[in-house]
């Protein structure tokens, strides 16, 4: 098993985001979580990060337990989150943004990760010395994608990579998940976007109001009649 996570649960105040959620990502697999907007996706991935107050049973990567671990601990461990939204330093060139991912010292492996994330988008190669800010929406996302796998992840959480993208990045991103799945990263894949989700995924979670209600195989939840209209406009 690469990650584990036990009874999850994160509040903001009064309000329960998360409860008590359980999954678990092996290397290699691409896993979906499924549901509308505040169905507490992004909450996960924030808890898993530690991002943000949370309580659970167990959190671990590669059997290693990380629950009372905070983030840079668990960045450490190897897991990595590409946020929503991107946050891409605009000011700084994309190869600095892209060097922001590594946590070593080492100028020997930075240099060849960071040509490793240039051959799986070459579009950042080309635009290596122009500022972030500059770059288009799918670029910042290839941009924010590539800065976190630059930390050498077992675990790889991306929070809505393809919202607001045209349909030619959305399939550019789908493939860039499936290589860096093959490569033996466990990928945990938060998404509004079920239908391109389920696409890639292996298996999948559906979440409504912090909870699990369904959890079954990408192609089962493909076939689901309240899955495909609920999320899929079908």
């Amino acid at each position: 098993m690469s990650f584990e996570l036990e009874r999850l649960q994160v509040r903001y105040g009064a309000v329960t985001a998360v409860d008590g959620v359980s999954l678990h990502v092996k290397a290699g697999e691409v896993v979906a979580l499924i549901g509308a907007n505040g169905a507490g996706k992004s909450s996960i991935l924030k808890g898993v990060m530690a991002l943000t107050s949370h309580t659970a049973a167990r959190v671990a990567v590669e059997g290693r337990a990380l629950t009372n671990a905070g983030t840079r601990t668990r960045l450490l461990a190897g897991i990595s989150l590409s946020p929503e939204g991107r946050h891409v330093f605009p000011q700084l060139s994309v190869r600095e943004n892209v060097d922001l991912g590594y946590p070593g010292r080492d100028a020997v492996e930075r240099r060849a990760r960071r040509e490793a994330m240039f051959d799986r988008f070459p579009r950042l190669r080309e635009r290596e010395a122009q500022a972030a800010g500059s770059l288009s929406g799918g670029e910042q996302q290839m941009l924010a994608i590539a800065r976190a796998v630059m930390a050498g992840p077992r675990l790889l959480m991306l929070d809505e990579p393809t919202l607001g993208l045209a349909p030619i990045v959305v399939r550019e991103l789908a493939a860039a998940i499936l290589h860096f799945a093959r490569s033996g990263i466990a990928v945990l894949l938060a998404e509004q976007n079920a239908e391109m989700a389920l696409s890639v995924a292996d298996r999948g979670y559906v979440l409504q109001s912090g909870r699990v209600v369904t959890e079954a195989s990408a192609r089962e939840l493909r076939a689901s009649d309240e899955v495909r209209s609920a999320f899929m406009g079908m």
